[in-house]
């Protein structure tokens, strides 16, 4: 069984029917489930999320689907399957910098931090829509001792 970390642009695709990714994010629910993968949610993400939804529900005027998005959301993700890893930042800071220093800039903190949470706990899979990622490979360079260098 695989374990797989989910980012904030499949949650909203899969929550908001208008999104450009929701019949992708739908397809890869579905693949993912089938595969009985172990799906990650970090707090980080879920905040990513809920700032998204929010801002999309003022943009368009329709602020009778917060009940409805955030309902979703909570129906999804239940408080109890989320992973709490923000409280991390202060520990990582200094990996995450070199994280963003090393992709030259192309990872913000956000994602570095999700990519530094992920690589320590040992989870290969992230999901995400994001190709900024694809610098992760790129940018980590370890020696035995797992310390980030830039």
């Amino acid at each position: 069984m695989a374990t797989v970390v989910i980012d904030a642009n499949v949650l909203v695709g899969l929550l908001d029917q208008r999104d450009k990714w929701h019949d992708t994010a739908v397809a890869i629910r579905d693949a993912l489930t089938k595969a009985d993968a172990e799906l990650v949610y970090f707090d980080c993400v879920l905040n990513e999320v809920i700032s998204v939804l929010t801002r999309r529900i003022r943009e368009r005027k329709r602020l009778e689907q917060l009940e409805i998005l955030l309902g979703g959301l909570t129906k999804l993700v239940p408080v109890a399957d989320i992973t709490w890893v923000s409280g991390e930042a202060r520990r990582l800071y200094g990996q995450v910098v070199g994280l963003v220093r090393s992709s030259g800039g192309k990872l913000n903190f956000h994602d570095a931090l999700i990519a530094s949470v992920c690589r320590e706990q040992g989870i290969p899979i992230l999901v995400s829509f994001d190709n900024d990622f694809d610098e992760v490979e790129r940018a980590l360079k370890t020696d035995k001792s797992g310390e980030l260098h830039s």
